[in-house]
């Protein structure tokens, strides 16, 4: 297991105004990480990030992005294919082999509608990622109302796309009440890159499919027990990267990614393994 750099995860506080492609490289290659998962390019040119990447030693792990592809009407999902497709490009120059599909649900679709919707957009996404040999996943999102939440919805669309597969988020399934450890075996066929995020029970933040509501909380310091995912990964001989994920605002993100990273080294063992 490899852990990397979630550039969402630095966009944010006192980083977020400051934000640049250089600063971040900086701040990932002196952490000993090996490369950086892109969630979008920030206005920049891909071949500038690139360049800047290489400048450092630095690999793009996946690169990430919207693309709303659920609608029931095949030429309302064409817009969507089209960002897909801009997207397998930008992932091409970045120099990536997989890409990451976040889908939330809709309010006029119910979850199997959305899911439906989504699978025929993904079959059509598929045609694309095949000629650019760039493998198309989709996350646990951390939505009531959407399409993925929960593992059994992913294999479901699996079974229609048997080239889709998964990123796997250890703190979204729990939204859909599905421990992170279940969830990663019933998926781990499928799984080539994962997010490690946390959470804690409070009175605001997301709401859950039993009705409670969780705030982002840095991994290690939230209700996941971390020490026994890792187990279970090691059991299954996971070896591909692992998202530092952090959503909240209690620590900058500098801070965040130092603590989080030192946690994950105590429980994964080595390094950056």
């Amino acid at each position: 297991m490899k852990i990397s750099m979630m550039s969402y995860t630095m966009y944010r506080g006192k980083w977020k105004d400051e934000f640049n492609i250089k600063k971040l490289c900086e701040f990932t290659k002196n952490l000993g990480l090996e490369g950086i998962d892109w969630v979008t390019t920030y206005g920049n040119k891909p071949e500038e990030i690139r360049k800047i990447m290489d400048d450092y030693g630095l690999k793009t792990i996946c690169y990430t992005f919207f693309a709303d592809i659920n609608f029931k009407e095949k030429n309302l999902r064409q817009k969507g294919i089209d960002e897909i497709k801009k997207g397998l490009e930008i992932a091409l120059i970045l120099g990536t082999d997989k890409i990451m599909l976040p889908i939330p649900g809709k309010k006029e679709y119910t979850r199997e509608e959305s899911r439906r919707n989504v699978i025929e957009g993904l079959k059509e996404a598929m045609k694309e990622g095949e000629k650019y040999n760039i493998k198309i996943t989709v996350e646990h999102f951390p939505d009531i109302n959407g399409p993925f939440l929960v593992s059994d919805d992913i294999n479901f669309a699996i079974k229609e796309i048997p080239e889709l597969r998964v990123t796997f988020d250890s703190g979204n399934v729990i939204l859909g009440g599905e421990r992170p450890e279940d969830a990663f075996i019933n998926n781990q066929k499928y799984i080539i890159h994962c997010h490690f995020k946390d959470w804690i029970i409070s009175e605001d933040g997301r709401v859950g499919i039993d009705g409670r509501k969780y705030k982002p909380a840095l991994v290690g310091e939230g209700i996941i027990d971390y020490i026994k995912l890792v187990e279970v990964m090691k059991k299954y001989n996971y070896d591909g990267y692992i998202n530092l994920e952090y959503e909240g605002n209690e620590y900058e993100p500098d801070v965040a990614m130092k603590k989080g990273l030192e946690f994950l080294k105590s429980i994964t063992g080595g390094k950056n393994e």
